[in-house]
């Protein structure tokens, strides 16, 4: 199979898959407790006036019409009007879309920093003490959720050592010092959120190091005499990080999913929160708008993991043969 093939099988699969999401989520947001008549009209607005609306809304129709309706409009990039701030669906996610996208891409970046170098040293020193030590970590990094990260991270640097703020977010252009403030409010978060992600990278990193320097190419250039670092990082090294690069587009699309959490925790303006806002004012197009959003990027996130992997290893494409 083709790359190009292999690619159009996967976006048809998420494509399947979209319609799903959206399937599910518009019979969720259906069973909400609550008139959405009632919730902009308010309870004393008259039963004719409520049947205006629901009229105007489409709110009398049969739910599959209801359905088709809506996923129509989202083809047309129409996510509707949000019933508790009077604005339109799409500019209210755009504003919070990359705030959340720079949490997750810094909590990424930091994991990957964090995570090679403890994969290679846990490697190259396997059973030994450094081994041991990164292996502990690891199982650390999983085990504690991504919010109790958080709390632990706030009473330590942010309470005991006053090093950084607890929360919040402040953008660059609203700063007095810039970016550097907004870095200072983004490392708690995107640091507590990272080593929950390095604990994953770094297994894997360790695992694919074991496998290369197991290789018949590392034992010939050690017995050319070449130095272990040169063996280690110029030839298994450069092996080894193919798969650590997908599991990293895997990590990136977790970090994503989690973090409705972390928002809440550091109280960061993000996607995450407003979805919180939406469910708890009942506000079913900003519902819906947020959680198609969310699917999207991580559903895309993956696709990008699968293509990397299969890019850089043929028998993914077909279907494990050599």
């Amino acid at each position: 199979m083709s790359m190009l093939s292999y690619l159009v099988r996967r976006v048809g699969f998420l494509a399947v898959t979209l319609l799903f999401v959206t399937l599910i989520t518009f019979v969720v947001t259906s069973v909400l407790p609550g008139d959405v008549a009632v919730l902009i009209l308010g309870p004393n607005a008259s039963e004719a006036s409520l049947q205006a609306l629901r009229a105007d809304l489409g709110l009398n129709q049969p739910l599959w019409q209801q359905y088709l309706d809506w996923v129509w409009a989202l083809l047309h990039l129409d996510l509707g009007q949000s019933l508790r701030f009077s604005e339109p669906v799409w500019g209210l996610i755009a504003e919070k879309l990359p705030r959340s996208l720079l949490l997750a891409v810094a909590a990424t970046a930091f994991a990957v920093v964090l995570s090679l170098p403890l994969g290679v040293i846990a490697a190259v020193k396997q059973n030994e003490p450094a081994d041991v030590a990164a292996s502990t970590f690891g199982f650390v990094g999983v085990s504690i959720p991504i919010f109790l990260w958080g709390l632990v991270f706030i009473l330590v640097f942010a309470v005991w050592l006053n090093l950084f703020p607890t929360g919040g977010f402040v953008a660059p252009s609203q700063a007095e010092n810039g970016w550097l403030t907004t870095i200072r409010h983004l490392v708690l978060p995107a640091t507590s959120m990272g080593f929950a992600l390095t604990a994953y990278v770094m297994r894997m990193t360790r695992s694919s190091m074991l496998e290369e320097l197991g290789e018949e190419y590392v034992k010939l250039a050690r017995a050319k005499g070449m130095s272990e670092r040169v063996v280690v990082l110029r030839h298994a090294f450069r092996n080894a990080v193919i798969p650590v690069i997908t599991v990293v587009a895997f990590q990136f699309a977790y970090a994503f999913g989690g973090i409705v959490v972390l928002e809440q925790v550091f109280f960061w303006p993000g996607i995450g929160q407003l979805t919180l806002t939406a469910i708890q004012a009942r506000d079913v197009p900003l519902i819906q708008g947020c959680i198609i959003v969310v699917a999207m990027i991580y559903m895309l996130s993956n696709l990008t993991a699968d293509v990397l992997y299969a890019y850089f290893d043929p028998r993914i494409r077909y279907g494990g043969e050599a």
